[in-house]
C-alpha cells in the first residue's frame, strides 16, 4: 500500500468544496452528464478550491474544475459563447479540433484574447470524432483549473463498440501560484526533487556507481531530474479528486468499458494501469488505431488514449496513474457498486536518466566513432543551432525510439504500450511522400530552466516555422534535452513515422530525452498556429513558435 501520509495528503479533492462537474462523479448511467447542442454558454471565473483544508484561488469554467464535458456530433456546426468574469484576459483553446485558425483559441496568435467582462463566440464545424479537451492558452490559467474534456461522436456507426464509457481526465495539482513554481524552477531547477541520489544510498550500493556519479557531476547532469515540478507540491487528481477521494467509474461485469484519458496536467507524464485487468489501446489523440492490448501505457501532457477494460469479476479493480518520476500518483476504483475498493499498489522506484537520454545513444561503439563529435555541446552536431546560453547539450547520437518502452518502463516486467504498436485503423488520406525534410531540435539549458526551439526562445523577431499550402513535409524533431517534451502541433494531425504501413496520426507526440520523432505532415490547414511543448512551463519559457501555412 501507499503510505497513509501519501495517500490523505490527496484526499478531499476539489469535490470537497463542491466544485466537482456532474460528470465527473459515480453514476449508474452508461455514458456522463455533457453539455451538448448548437449552442453552448461557458462563463470563466475565479473560484477558491479547498484540497486537504487548505484553500487555495483557482480559475473555473461554469464554477467547476474540471469544467464542463462538452458532447458534439459530427457534422454539426456548434456556437460555443465563452463569458470572461476574470480581471484578466482569458481564452479556450479546442485542443485537437480542426477549426479555422481564427477559432483556434490562441492570444497573439489567431485571435486577441477575450478581455474582462467581454464574451467571445466561438462558431465552427465539427468536422471529426473522438476524444479531446479543451484549456485556456492564456497565461498559466491552465495549472490552476481553466481545463475540461470533450467528445465528439461520430456522424455514423462507432468503429469502436462499447456498452458503457468513463472519462477520466488526469490533472496535476499546487497551491503554489503557477507563477511562483516558475520562480522557483528558474532559481534552483531541481528545487522540487526530492528523490535526488545520496551517499548513504552509493554506500548501500543502490543507483549509480561512484564513477558514474562522478562523470556525470562533471557534466553538470542529475539523472534522477525526471520531472521538473513533483508531488512534493502536487496533489495528482482523476476527474478534480485526489487519490484519498478515490473517483469511482461504475461497471457490470461482462461490459465492455471505454476509458477515455485525457492528460490536462500541466507539467506530469503519466503511467496509466490497472492491476488485474488488460488493457486494450483504440484510439490515441481521438483517432481509432487498430486495438493493441497492453498492461501498461504512457500518457504525455496534451494526449489521449482510449481504452477498452472487459472486467468479468464483482470486484473491484484500482486505477493507478503514477507521475513517471515516482514522487506520486493519482488513484480511482473500477467497481460494480460504490464505496467498494481495491488494493493501491505502492509507488515503484523512481527511474534513472541514462546514457542513452543523454543523447549518446546505446553507446554499443564507445565513445570513438568516426565522424561525430561526441562532445555535449558540439556545433557540428547540430550546425543551424546557434550555442546561445539556453543551450545546454546537444545530442551527439539522438535515437529513434518508437520501437522501445518509454523512459522507466523498460524493466516493468509487463507489456508496455509503445509508440511503434500504434496502427492507423483508416488508410491514409495523403499517399504522397514527402517531399523535403525538415528539422527542429528541442533545446534547453536545465540549470537556468531555459527552454526553445533550436536555440531560440518564442520572442517579437522568432521566425514561424512557415509551410506551403497542401504540401507534404517530414519533420524530424531531435531532443538535445535529458527531459521528455509532449510537442503540440495545433489544427493538424501528422502520421507519426513509427513503422507500421498505416502510420497512426496524432496531435501531440512524446519525444524521449536524447529521442528523435519523425512525422508526416500535409500542410492543408491554412492559417496561423501554435506549435509548442506541452509542459506549461517549458512553453512559458520559450519552447513555443508559430507554423504558419500559406497561401490562405
Amino acid at each position: 500500500m501507499i503510505d497513509r501520509r501519501t495517500l490523505l495528503r490527496g484526499a478531499f479533492g476539489l469535490g470537497a468544496a463542491g466544485l466537482l462537474p456532474e460528470w465527473a462523479m459515480a453514476s449508474e448511467g452508461t455514458r456522463p452528464a455533457a453539455l451538448s447542442g448548437d449552442e453552448i454558454k461557458l462563463t470563466v471565473g475565479h473560484k477558491m478550491a479547498k484540497i486537504d483544508g487548505k484553500t487555495g484561488h483557482a480559475v473555473t469554467v461554469n464554477g467547476t474544475i474540471p469544467g464542463p464535458l462538452i458532447r458534439l456530433k459530427e457534422g454539426q456546426n456548434v456556437r460555443l459563447s465563452v463569458t470572461n468574469n476574470l480581471d484578466e484576459d482569458t481564452s479556450i483553446h479546442w485542443h485537437g479540433l480542426l477549426v479555422p485558425f481564427q477559432m483556434d483559441g490562441v492570444p497573439g496568435v489567431s485571435f486577441p484574447g477575450i478581455k474582462p467582462g467581454e464574451t467571445f463566440t466561438y462558431d465552427f464545424p465539427v468536422r471529426q470524432a473522438g476524444t479531446y479537451w479543451w484549456h485556456s492558452h492564456s497565461g498559466l490559467q491552465e495549472q490552476v483549473g481553466h481545463y475540461g474534456p470533450m467528445i465528439i461522436d461520430p456522424a455514423g456507426e462507432d468503429p469502436i463498440a462499447y456498452d458503457r464509457e468513463h472519462v477520466v481526465v488526469l490533472s496535476d495539482w499546487s497551491f503554489l501560484h503557477p507563477h511562483e513554481l516558475f520562480r522557483k524552477l528558474k532559481v534552483n531547477a531541481g528545487h522540487f526533487n526530492m528523490q535526488k541520489q545520496t551517499v548513504g544510498g552509493l554506500l548501500a550500493g543502490q543507483d549509480q556507481s561512484l564513477k558514474d556519479r562522478v562523470d556525470w557531476g562533471k557534466m553538470r547532469m542529475d539523472p534522477t531530474d525526471i520531472a521538473d515540478v513533483t508531488g512534493s507540491t502536487y496533489t495528482y487528481l482523476i476527474n478534480g479528486q485526489g487519490p484519498g477521494d478515490n473517483w469511482t467509474g461504475l461497471f457490470k461485469p461482462g461490459e465492455r468499458v471505454r476509458l477515455r484519458f485525457i492528460n490536462a496536467a500541466a507539467m506530469t507524464i503519466f503511467n496509466v494501469r490497472i492491476p488485474g485487468l488488460g488493457l486494450e489501446v483504440v484510439a490515441t489523440d481521438g483517432q481509432p488505431v487498430v486495438p493493441v492490448a497492453v498492461d501498461e501505457f504512457q500518457i504525455a501532457p496534451a494526449e489521449t488514449y482510449d481504452v477498452i477494460v472487459r472486467p468479468t469479476q464483482d470486484q473491484a479493480f484500482t486505477l493507478v496513474a503514477e507521475a513517471s518520476g515516482r514522487s506520486g500518483l493519482a488513484r480511482g476504483t473500477l467497481a460494480p457498486r460504490l464505496g467498494m475498493t481495491a488494493a493501491v499498489p505502492p509507488l515503484r522506484k523512481r527511474p534513472l536518466a541514462t546514457m542513452k537520454d543523454m543523447g549518446m545513444g546505446n553507446m554499443h561503439h564507445g565513445m570513438d566513432m568516426p565522424g561525430m563529435d561526441m562532445s555535449m555541446r558540439s556545433q557540428s552536431n547540430a550546425p543551424n543551432v546557434p550555442l546561445t546560453p539556453g543551450v545546454q547539450t546537444i545530442s551527439p547520437m539522438p535515437m529513434e525510439r518508437m520501437g522501445q518502452p518509454p523512459q522507466g518502463l523498460e524493466d516493468v516486467g509487463h507489456k508496455v504500450l509503445r509508440y511503434a504498436d500504434l496502427a492507423n485503423l483508416a488508410a491514409p488520406k495523403d499517399t504522397r511522400p514527402p517531399a523535403r525534410e525538415m528539422e527542429i531540435h528541442l533545446t534547453g539549458n536545465m540549470e537556468r530552466f531555459m527552454w526553445a526551439f533550436d536555440g531560440e526562445a518564442f520572442g517579437p523577431i522568432k521566425k514561424p516555422i512557415a509551410f506551403q499550402r497542401d504540401e507534404r513535409v517530414r519533420v524530424v524533431l531531435i531532443n538535445d534535452t535529458m527531459m521528455a517534451h509532449p510537442i503540440h502541433l495545433h489544427g493538424h494531425f501528422f502520421e507519426l513515422v513509427n513503422g507500421q504501413d498505416r502510420q497512426p496520426l496524432k496531435h501531440t507526440v512524446n519525444v524521449a530525452p536524447g529521442g528523435k520523432v519523425a512525422f508526416d505532415l500535409t500542410a492543408d490547414e491554412p492559417g496561423d498556429w501554435a506549435f509548442h511543448c506541452h509542459l506549461l512551463l517549458h512553453m512559458h519559457a520559450g519552447m513555443f513558435n508559430v507554423v504558419t501555412v500559406r497561401p490562405l
